[in-house]
């Protein structure tokens, strides 16, 4: 269970980098309108997602990476 759970966090992982890379796509397209107030907000809005969204992904895949190192250590009997 716990290698699943780590497999899982991994792959989650690599679907918040994918969103995070989507999100700055977008962001790249958003600057291209002319610049509003809306528009200005919503660069704002969107770096801070980016950015939330990468920070969550590398907890993820270090929780899923140190789990799947640890499964495959067993408990050794004193």
């Amino acid at each position: 269970m716990q290698k699943l759970s780590s497999i899982l966090k991994i792959l989650l992982s690599g679907l918040l980098l994918i969103a995070a890379l989507a999100t700055a796509v977008n962001l790249i397209l958003l600057t291209m309108r002319p610049e509003t107030i809306s528009v200005v907000n919503a660069l704002i809005g969107q770096g801070v997602i980016i950015i939330a969204l990468l920070a969550f992904s590398r907890v993820m895949f270090r929780k899923g990476k140190a789990g799947l190192t640890s499964t495959g250590n067993p408990p050794e009997n004193e």
